[in-house]
């Protein structure tokens, strides 16, 4: 897509979404709740995944754990290009950029806003540990869902952002769920 027609597309939905970004937005004036939400943006940032792959997953199951671990990391690094390509091909810009009454409660890593990519890795993930897991969806359900959250209060990310990150975590997830499972069966 052009980037002159897709900066158009997305400033006319800006526009749509700016009322809700402002209510999410608004709750940072209370600082505690700036910061548990910034603590969670970081954790879901590759740390809490880190952990509960590497460290957790190991510790309850062993070396049975590896196949899923590999699995989760491939399925990462999938999303990784598809989330830096998107961002790069549309470039939408992020709200506190566009709209100044915005409150940046956290720094971007990236200048882009589309697609959330910690909103796509927190969904891949939760719907790849819970396939494999279920005992831990108390843990990672509400955790991605605070992560989806966390960008949008953060002043980073549209609700349309979240919404396409969590749609592309979904696909590739239960896509390659669907991959390992014709070549593992």
């Amino acid at each position: 897509m052009d980037p002159i027609r897709s900066s158009a597309i997305f400033q006319r939905i800006d526009q749509y979404e700016l009322s809700l970004c402002l209510l999410c937005n608004g709750v940072c004036h209370r600082q505690w709740i700036e910061r548990f939400f910034a603590l969670i943006s970081r954790l879901g940032n590759g740390v809490f995944w880190y952990v509960l792959g590497l460290m957790v997953l190991p510790l309850l199951h062993g070396t049975a754990a590896l196949p899923q671990m590999l699995h989760l990391v491939a399925v990462g690094a999938l999303d990784v290009v598809i989330y830096k390509r998107l961002k790069q091909i549309l470039g939408r810009q992020r709200p506190y950029v566009r709209h100044k009454e915005i409150h940046l409660g956290e720094p971007p890593l990236d200048w882009y806003s589309f697609p959330s990519g910690h909103t796509l890795h927190a969904v891949a993930f939760s719907i790849l540990l819970v396939s494999y897991y279920p005992e831990l969806a108390w843990l990672v359900v509400p955790f991605a869902f605070l992560v989806a959250l966390s960008r949008v209060v953060l002043g980073l990310h549209y609700p349309s952002d979240v919404l396409a990150g969590a749609v592309i975590g979904a696909s590739t997830a239960f896509a390659s769920l669907g991959v390992y499972s014709s070549v593992a069966g």
